[in-house]
Formats: structure tokens, C-alpha cells, sequence
């Protein structure tokens, strides 16, 4: 199992960093892996760091001999992603749009179909648009057929749709506790559908 923790903020040790960081020892005492990216560190090196549709579908040559090429690589195999952003706006952060709109080519491929998704978003008030980025970070799972989950656990509650936090994030107890939650549910879910992941293709 293999569960990838995506910061969408471009600060490596901000909010969003620290609540992603946080859930890393409840997805591995679950049982899987666990590996943190950070998108900014990623897109730094690409000459073009947003995607400009240059071919329908995508061929993909942008990424060829980047990390981001690399990074493709691991999601290919991921059974879960997490995803984080700072709240901007109400919705995302730009290197996480630029980042996940660049997945073009792993859509065509149908790459992260039926991987399980989960989201995390911090702002800066204790209702700062939260929700919506996390409604935003869903509609670009959907749209790559991702097994989108909340923040809920059998042993817990149902949940709601993320881990919604305030900054400073470290001193949001129950937003850490629903991540750890939303955690969990991802690899709950990401191991009983793992027979749903076509590897290999």
C-alpha cells in the first residue's frame, strides 16, 4: 500500500506541511507507505510550470527528463493521495492548479482511476474558505475517476468532506485529529479496493 501526502502550499514548513507531516505515523501503523511531495520543490526545475494543452491528447513531452516525470512515476503506483492546500482565495493554491492541471497525461492513461483521494486545506480564519478548496480539490479527483473520502472511521464518526484547519495549524487540535481520521479512512478504503487498480498497463 502506498499512500502519497501532496503539499500544495508553497511553503515546505507552513501549516499545510506541518498538518500533512502529522498523519505520516497513522498511515504507516496502517500498514502502508508513506511519502510527502512537495509541488513547489517539483515544478522549480520545469521551463513551463503551468500546463499550456500543447496536444490533445496529452503526449506528455513536457515532464520527460524532469522529477515531475518521476513524481508521475510514483502516482501511477499510489494507492492513495492525499492532497493539501492553503486556503487562497476559497479555493486552491496556483502550484497545486498548475501541478494537478500538468496530470493531463496521467488521465489519458487512466492512471489514478479508482485510487482513493482525501483532502486537507488551512486558512487563516476558523471559516476561511476551508470547504470550498476542499470542494475543489474533489472536482479534481472526479476528474480523473479517483474514490474520493471524508474525514470519517468506523470507530469515529461518519465524518465530513476533509480535514479543515486554522492557522497556526499546530495548535488546532481537532483539525489534526480529523486528518489523522481522514488518513485512516484513506487506507481503509485504498485496501479494500485494491483489486479495482489495473497495474501494469
Amino acid at each position: 500500500m502506498l499512500i502519497l501526502a501532496i503539499n500544495g502550499s508553497p511553503r515546505q514548513k507552513g501549516d499545510t506541511a506541518y498538518t500533512l507531516r502529522s498523519i505520516q505515523q497513522v498511515v504507516e501503523d496502517a500498514g502502508a507507505q508513506y511519502i510527502f511531495l512537495q509541488i513547489s520543490e517539483i515544478l522549480a526545475g520545469l521551463k513551463v510550470p503551468y500546463c499550456l494543452a500543447c496536444s490533445y491528447p496529452c503526449e506528455g513531452k513536457c515532464i520527460q527528463g524532469t522529477k515531475l516525470e518521476e513524481v508521475f512515476g510514483l502516482m501511477r503506483k499510489a494507492d492513495g493521495i492525499i492532497i493539501g492546500s492553503p486556503v487562497y482565495f476559497c479555493t486552491v493554491s496556483a502550484p497545486l492548479k498548475a501541478f494537478w492541471d500538468k496530470t493531463r497525461t496521467l488521465r489519458k492513461e487512466k492512471a489514478l482511476l479508482n485510487v482513493v483521494g482525501g483532502a486537507i486545506t488551512v486558512g487563516g480564519a476558523r471559516f476561511g474558505g476551508q470547504e470550498t478548496a476542499l470542494r475543489a480539490i474533489h472536482d479534481m479527483m472526479l476528474c480523473h475517476g479517483m474514490t474520493v473520502v471524508g474525514d470519517g472511521f468506523y470507530e469515529d464518526d461518519a465524518g465530513h468532506q476533509g480535514a479543515c484547519a486554522q492557522s497556526p495549524a499546530s495548535e488546532d487540535a481537532q483539525a489534526l485529529k480529523r486528518a489523522e481520521l481522514l488518513a485512516k479512512r484513506v487506507v481503509e478504503v485504498a485496501r479494500a479496493t485494491q483489486g479495482l487498480r489495473i497495474r501494469g498497463r
